[in-house]
């Protein structure tokens, strides 16, 4: 019997295969995290105003017959549900846009069902008016929790209350809401354990990657009596980064096969104590989440100037002497290198800093407009986001900060310059 001996490793060798190994797992365990089919996609927000949940139960000549007087039903239940004046049928049936069927039973002679009602906002307005919509808030960060037997969910893995936020059509809300899809490194960077951060520069870096000024905590804590039970829901509403308290409600859904609709209903009643605390003044971009620079002093920025002035009088005067050096060095027929130190040539792509005085996010939108359709600006890109404050812009640029400012003048902005930087306002 021939035996075969196989070398042993030494310890070294055996260590790095062991971290080898470790690594591989580690790698394995954060693709995890991040793998998998979580993601849901909010759906298309919409201006128009819907009305939800409405609740049909008529009979007809046929089947036909009571599904038209089901939908004409539900379109005058929407109206008096949005407090419109007295109008007819016909009158009511030409602002309506869709019929959504959120749940129906079909009978011989009989229609029973669940309906959504969209009205289109511009016909509807001339009878609703539209002043209520005109305040609306800055960009809000969603971060739905969801707690349930011990754990707390926000997009670790899909949920019913991350789907009932996702299908909310958010358009004729007063609320700007930045409802994340949960989809890649979303789990990752926004947990539950994030709503109990205080440290602003945490919450700055996770806001601005999805151009939020704040943060809204909607939280379901859902207790099952038992499979196939009651489901009663405790849900509280929280906001900014101190997790502030607004307001809490409670509802029951008869059976897990009704909690889809209880969760919709539940989302409706989170926008209107969203919307009311914006009206109360509660929904103010928290001050401390605003870490733009600030303004440059006017004397400060006069020695800034001068410091510039000198600096580029100096780099003209070297650049002149290397010519005529070079010039003398031809006409002696001996051949010297090109200098190192030549400035760039005239009308090459800068990237310059530019702060944004935006008071409200129609003053953002409006500032980002005209700088990215100022004469020679390639691209204008979001540093950073503070609705009431101070936003910063990264511009491309094709020529000096002079130049770049002169272009944004002639925009109508009042410029001030700083050392390889502008300050913009209204």
């Amino acid at each position: 019997m021939m035996r075969f001996a196989l070398p042993s490793l030494g310890r070294s060798q055996a260590l790095l295969i062991a971290a080898l190994a470790l690594l591989a797992l580690c790698a394995a365990a954060v693709f995890a995290q991040v793998d998998g089919d979580r993601g849901i996609a909010p759906i298309a927000a919409s201006s128009d105003i819907s009305v939800t949940g409405v609740d049909v139960d008529v009979t007809g000549d046929d089947a036909e017959d009571a599904r038209t007087k089901g939908w004409e039903a539900a379109q005058r239940q929407a109206w008096e549900r949005l407090e419109g004046p007295d109008l007819s049928d016909s009158q009511i049936a030409a602002m309506v846009s869709a019929i959504v069927i959120e749940r129906e039973q079909l009978g011989p002679r009989r229609y029973i069902a669940r309906l959504g009602v969209i009205f289109d906002r511009q016909r509807a307005n001339a009878y609703l008016g539209g002043a209520a919509q005109a305040q609306r808030s800055a960009p809000m960060l969603l971060v739905p929790v969801t707690v349930s037997a011990g754990t707390q969910l926000v997009y670790e893995m899909r949920n019913p209350w991350q789907r009932a936020w996702a299908e909310y059509q958010a358009g004729s809300s007063r609320i700007d809401y930045v409802r994340p899809s949960g989809a890649g490194s979303d789990s990752l960077l926004i947990t539950y354990g994030q709503t109990g951060r205080r440290s602003r520069l945490w919450w700055r870096n996770v806001l601005d990657q999805f151009s939020a000024s704040d943060v809204l905590i909607p939280i379901a804590n859902l207790d099952y009596s038992y499979p196939g039970g009651p489901v009663t829901g405790r849900f509280t509403a929280r906001h900014g980064p101190d997790n502030r308290f607004l307001a809490s409600f409670a509802m029951t859904a008869d059976n897990p096969q009704a909690l889809p609709d209880m969760l919709a209903q539940a989302v409706t009643r989170f926008d209107a104590i969203f919307a009311q605390a914006l009206a109360d003044g509660q929904l103010s971009p928290d001050p401390t989440l605003n870490l733009g620079t600030p303004e440059i002093n006017p004397a400060l920025l006069r020695l800034i100037e001068a410091g510039q002035a000198a600096d580029a009088r100096e780099r003209a005067e070297s650049a002149a002497r290397e010519r005529a050096s070079s010039a003398a060095a031809e006409t002696d027929g001996t051949i010297s290198a090109a200098p190192v130190n030549t400035p760039p040539p005239e009308g090459s792509v800068a990237l310059y800093t530019v702060q944004v005085q935006t008071p409200d996010a129609a003053a953002f939108n409006g500032a980002l407009s005209e700088v990215r359709a100022a004469s020679g600006v390639r691209n204008a890109g979001i540093r950073s986001t503070a609705i009431g404050g101070t936003s910063v812009l990264t511009v491309s640029y094709a020529g000096s900060i002079q130049d770049l400012a002169g272009a944004l003048r002639a925009r109508g902005f009042t410029v001030q310059q700083g050392n390889n930087a502008l300050l913009i306002s209204r």
